[in-house]
């Protein structure tokens, strides 16, 4: 895109910028079908007029947000120039980065661009990226580190991306399978007491896992790559005294471990393989008084040479944008209920004496 800076003798602190989008590109691809993703700019600049005439762009207004404008039209550029479309979400979150990157919330040297368009896997037609800051620093932390962690709220694409890494770590040979597992804890792990065949058992607990690999792999091959055991899907409890070579192994709902079940899984690790651990420690559903080995991982292996933990949050949930309203609601609840209990803890002390 041709920038052409122009003066201005508007108000002090008033700047003006003007783009010309290549002949190239169609105006429809920056601008939106029926304008929807000029209107997404406009409405996130209130501070600035956009105008547009044939293929140029001007912006006129406050000089923080027409700089940041002009940042946004650069980058929605090099993104089309990968061939890859903007969406009023794609548009949405790069306007959030680099409001985050102006305000120094997120340092680094990662900008909208170089997130968007890093390609992890393509199956029929469509390609799974990530969609935001914190998930490609969690793509990128796999590609770096023999274990990973990834916490945060539903939503956010951990347990997705990992399977997705997966999917390429196994098409391009880096490993000869895949491990797949959950903690079947509405069962108490108890699977031999319930009726049925071990699939029939276990299929309730790891469908999530099953729903995400047919979105990655070529439904009819899954049969066959589970039965050859290129592809395994089961429970935690039937990790136990196995040691995992030459896989990518990833363990899901990992809130719901109790402390011996990760120590357990953690040390599954065989050689040239890979270990991702998802979880929400907010979601915890063990029985009360069981602590979350999720939880209490962190603590022991932070800082421990090739273990990586990212955390994602409500910024980076990818559904439904009420998914994350929800997340930091219950996140709020979550904080003035743990001040209600430690202020009646008090009380009650103070009235025993104690």
């Amino acid at each position: 895109m041709t920038q052409t800076p122009t003066s201005h003798n508007g108000a002090p602190g008033e700047a003006r910028a003007q783009f010309t989008v290549p002949a190239k590109h169609p105006m429809v691809t920056i601008l939106g079908s029926g304008d929807s993703l000029l209107r997404v700019i406009e409405r996130s600049f209130p501070q600035a007029d956009i105008h547009v005439r044939g293929n140029q762009v001007s912006a006129v207004g406050d000089a923080a947000e027409v700089a940041l404008i002009q940042r946004l039209f650069d980058e929605m550029m090099l993104v089309l120039r990968t061939g890859q479309p903007m969406t009023e979400d794609a548009v949405e979150r790069s306007i959030a980065m680099l409001r985050a990157s102006e305000n120094g919330s997120e340092a680094g040297e990662e900008t909208p661009a170089e997130v968007l368009t890093q390609n992890i896997l393509s199956n029929r037609g469509r390609t799974i990226r990530p969609k935001t800051l914190n998930q490609k620093r969690y793509v990128d932390a796999i590609d770096k580190h023999t274990i990973v962690f990834g916490i945060g709220p539903a939503g956010t694409g951990k347990t997705y991306l990992a399977m997705a890494k997966a999917v390429q770590a196994l098409q391009s040979k880096q490993v000869t399978r895949i491990i797949l597992t959950r903690p079947a804890v509405e069962a108490g792990e108890r699977l031999g007491f319930l009726p049925g065949t071990l699939y029939e058992k276990i299929d309730p607990y790891l469908r999530p896992l099953y729903d995400a690999l047919h979105d990655m792999l070529d439904p009819d091959s899954i049969p066959k790559l589970m039965a050859s055991g290129t592809i395994e899907v089961a429970p935690l409890a039937y990790m136990r005294g196995r040691t995992l070579n030459d896989a990518f192994i990833i363990l899901d709902e990992a809130q719901n471990t109790n402390p011996e079940q990760m120590k357990m899984f953690l040390t599954r690790l065989g050689f040239d393989s890979k270990i991702v651990i998802t979880g929400d420690v907010t979601q915890v559903d063990l029985p009360n008084g069981t602590k979350s080995g999720l939880r209490q991982v962190r603590d022991i292996l932070e800082g421990v040479q090739d273990v990586h933990f990212s955390t994602l949050t409500s910024q980076d949930v990818v559904r439904h944008k009420l998914v994350g309203r929800i997340v930091d609601a219950y996140e709020q609840y979550d904080l003035r209920n743990e001040g209600r209990d430690d202020s009646r803890g008090e009380h009650r002390r103070g009235r025993n004496g104690k």
